[in-house]
């Protein structure tokens, strides 16, 4: 195949990657809390009963924002449901998922998984059947000090210091026609001001994420968010957006291909926001925050989603392969190619509901899509820069034309950080990266994640058939390198820099 040529030149910045671009999403559903990352009666469970084998491969991914309790659950959670003596909470039938939820993990044993895994809390409210005064309530029991009502609600279950919740979430996906509490956007923007007025007030350094359009196929995409973005103003600090994405029709190639309308999404969402500055003639910009994304396409019927009454049903358990990673790849290469643009993103989710960690009993499995998660996420410091891509492309039925290999780079201290997909089924692909008016000195790390075939995929049985291996193939000569990817593949490379 044609040789590829990219030039990451120190100069081209982007801007800065927020850390929270590598965030994760913990949600009521399914099995994601219950025999997911909470369960007492595993023998991997500690004191607190979290599972310790989950939580290890969890540090691995150094997740950042760690969005909770939801998803569409939040918009039917009251969260002092979930607080205090876990023998006086209640067990409800929640709505979104058709679940029973016995509340025995909420806002505190959050907040202590939290600040063991070093993340960042990002808490969604309750705007569907809640109401502004009981999100000001929350902000209260989490982030003011002792001497009032819900601080010392906290301090009597256990936490005297406040816990200190920067993100918080003004409802989820209030667009959808799915959602509980769903109303037309001039109402969602008017609770959503009300609420962050009221939480805000509670306490002035948290920031705020208004819902966005969650789906690019609504009617009411890109309209929903000036409507809303234009009556909040400043009581929003972001603005979020969803995407799931699949191979429903089995070609690999033009699946591949679907970085492109990532990038079309994050552009047109953030043209929104430019113009909504613009008409108000504002000086503040709202910034994206990407809080769900993923592939999810196997799993979406009722048979899937609906819990029929039970606790942790097994929902929307999406088995992933080869090309599912390739596909996280690309997500994340979006990220940090608008680095300027989204600053917060969250995978969805962690554990089982269409996770990168699927628990079986007290076994556990690393899908495939973990394995370029923790390749970027541990290389996710400094500049992200502008690449410079010619070489070999093709022509996607559903998304137009794409470059077959598929980057993004961040520039750091003394080091730059090249991330490579390879899209092409057969061939390996020659690369030659140009560090512009750097120069490349050594390889200080390198690793892949390739395989044998589009659908190969890790099982219980086989768990090792796809997963990130050191990568030889690299040369460094006159302060440029040469690298050469399998078929299909994630190439991570760190390179020492001069």
């Amino acid at each position: 195949m044609e040789t590829t040529h990219v030039i990451l030149d120190p100069a081209y910045h982007i801007g800065a990657v927020d850390p929270r671009i590598f965030g994760g999403f913990l949600e009521h559903m399914g099995r994601a809390v219950y025999e997911g990352v909470f369960d007492p009666g595993s023998a991997h469970a500690d004191e607190n009963g979290f599972r310790k084998d989950v939580l290890g491969a969890l540090r691995q991914l150094n997740m950042t924002a760690m969005r909770y309790p939801g998803g569409n659950f939040a918009s039917g959670y009251h969260w002092m449901d979930g607080i205090g003596p876990k023998r006086q909470r209640p067990t409800v039938r929640e709505l979104a998922w058709q679940s029973i939820e016995p509340n025995q993990f909420g806002t505190d044993e959050f907040m202590k998984m939290a600040s063991m895994m070093d993340w960042t809390p990002m808490v969604t409210v309750n705007l569907g059947t809640g109401t502004p005064e009981e999100a000001r309530n929350w902000v209260e029991y989490c982030n003011c000090p002792v001497g009032s009502r819900y601080a010392d609600l906290r301090a009597e279950n256990g936490s005297k210091a406040p816990y200190q919740v920067k993100l918080w979430g003004l409802g989820n996906e209030m667009d959808s026609p799915w959602q509980l509490g769903h109303v037309p956007a001039e109402q969602y923007a008017i609770l959503a001001q009300q609420a962050a007025k009221l939480m805000k007030d509670t306490d002035p350094n948290i920031e705020t994420v208004a819902c966005g359009t969650c789906a690019i196929s609504l009617p009411t995409y890109m309209e929903w968010d000036r409507t809303v973005l234009e009556y909040i103003g400043s009581f929003a600090d972001y603005v979020s957006l969803h995407r799931y994405v699949g191979n429903p029709k089995g070609n690999t190639v033009d699946y591949l291909a679907v970085t492109n309308s990532i990038d079309q999404q994050i552009e047109e969402m953030d043209a929104v926001c430019r113009f909504v500055q613009a008409r108000s003639k504002s000086k503040k910009r709202h910034y994206l925050c990407f809080d769900e994304w993923n592939v999810w396409y196997r799993t979406r019927s009722a048979e899937h989603t609906r819990g029929s009454g039970k606790f942790a049903p097994p929902l929307i358990e999406e088995r992933y392969n080869l090309e599912d990673a390739l596909v996280v790849a690309g997500f994340l290469n979006s990220f940090i190619r608008h680095a300027d643009i989204v600053k917060i993103a969250n995978i969805a989710q962690i554990v089982n509901v269409i996770a990168p960690i699927l628990t079986r009993g007290d076994d556990m499995l690393l899908q495939t899509i973990f394995y370029p998660f923790a390749m970027y996420s541990s290389r996710r410091d400094g500049i992200a820069l502008l690449p410079s891509v010619s070489g070999p492309a093709y022509d996607s039925p559903s998304y137009g034309r794409v470059s077959v290999i598929d980057t993004s780079a961040i520039l750091g201290d003394g080091v730059l950080h090249a991330f490579l997909v390879n899209r092409n089924i057969k061939e390996t692909a020659e690369i030659e990266i140009d560090h512009g008016r750097g120069k490349l000195v050594s390889v200080i790390s390198a690793e892949a994640v390739s395989g044998p075939a589009p659908d190969a995929c890790n099982t219980y049985e086989n768990p090792n058939v796809i997963c990130s291996q050191p990568l030889q193939a690299v040369k460094i000569s006159e302060g440029k390198a040469s690298i050469q990817l399998p078929p299909l593949s994630i190439v991570a490379i760190t390179f020492r820099t001069a």
